[in-house]
């Protein structure tokens, strides 16, 4: 809908259901699932003490609503390339459902308030972690690199390890070094991760002309790519052994899991088709979820008594 002044506006529709929805979608739910999970898996990896529930739940808040606001900012951001891809043209924007401005304010809105109350709340050091993380996502990754460089999301990996840093942050106060492994691990997960679902949406990427693996290079090289980015996750894993036994139950399980990835992910290696790319993408998902999973096993494990280690 447009105003006199050219300008898109809301639709002055009553069904408030579709309008919360659809600020909903700005904020990319499964994105900023995936860096709660995070915080939560550095909070618990970098703690010896039982947790702070209240803690962890401010941890949560604020985070949340930074990675939303962020969320929404790559959604104004990217508008015009969003309206180009199949897979991105039912957002929000490209839709006329809401305004680019209110996005927009919807972004900075969440993000300050996220910012806020991890200051106020959390301290300076997980602020900075939380706000660099946002930074990152939408200055260093959107506004500068995704259409300039097929490596955007190389550098962009650290939006996906800040949360490790600030959970580790609001557990002790520090950066332990197995938080800062696993922030490692998540950095070097995204890779593999989003250019799997690059070669499966690579017609989709070259339309919009974004260089987003395999459009600068081949299929065939790109599926290499993929593979030797998800073999780097296994040296990671491995010096966890370092620990010994307090992180044996995470190190037997990360590596299982890292060795499957790239079992999965190696076959783009000879055949970089859709199929197998969404294979390892989904892979990728099983993964992360995996080593979350696998933190808090290892935190069970070091917590009950019954367990002899």
């Amino acid at each position: 809908m447009t105003g006199i002044d050219g300008k898109a506006r809301e639709s002055p529709t009553r069904d408030w259901g579709t309008r919360v929805r659809s600020y909903f979608t700005l904020t990319k739910p499964g994105i900023t699932a995936f860096i709660l999970l995070v915080a939560v898996a550095g909070y618990f990896v970098a703690s010896p003490y039982p947790p702070d529930w209240a803690r962890l739940g401010e941890l949560l808040v604020a985070g949340g609503l930074a990675s939303g606001g962020a969320a929404a900012l790559n959604h104004w951001y990217d508008r015009d390339l969003d309206a180009a891809m199949r897979r991105t043209r039912a957002r929000p924007i490209p839709t006329e459902r809401i305004p680019a401005e209110r996005v927009r304010d919807f972004g900075l809105g969440l993000s300050a308030a996220g910012w806020i109350l991890a200051a106020a709340l959390l301290g300076l050091g997980p602020f900075l972690a939380i706000a660099s993380g946002t930074l990152v996502y939408v200055g260093i990754y959107t506004m500068w690199l995704k259409r300039r460089t097929r490596w955007n999301i190389v550098i962009g990996g650290y939006a996906g390890s800040a949360p490790v840093l600030a959970g580790s942050l609001a557990a002790v106060g520090m950066i332990t070094p197995a938080a800062a492994l696993l922030a490692l691990l998540i950095f070097l997960w995204t890779p593999p991760h989003f250019w799997s679902l690059a070669l499966v949406l690579k017609d989709d990427f070259g339309q919009a002309r974004l260089p987003m693996l395999p459009n600068p290079q081949s299929p065939q090289r790109s599926g290499q790519t993929v593979v030797l980015s998800a073999a780097l996750l296994l040296p990671v894993t491995l010096a966890f052994y370092a620990f010994r036994a307090n992180y044996l139950p995470f190190f037997v399980l990360a590596t299982a899991l890292g060795i499957a990835f790239v079992g999965i992910t190696s076959f783009l290696w000879v055949s970089p088709e859709r199929r197998t790319a969404l294979w390892g993408f989904i892979f990728s998902g099983v993964y992360l979820l995996g080593i979350v999973g696998a933190v808090l096993v290892n935190w069970l494990w070091i917590f009950t008594p019954l367990v002899p280690h």
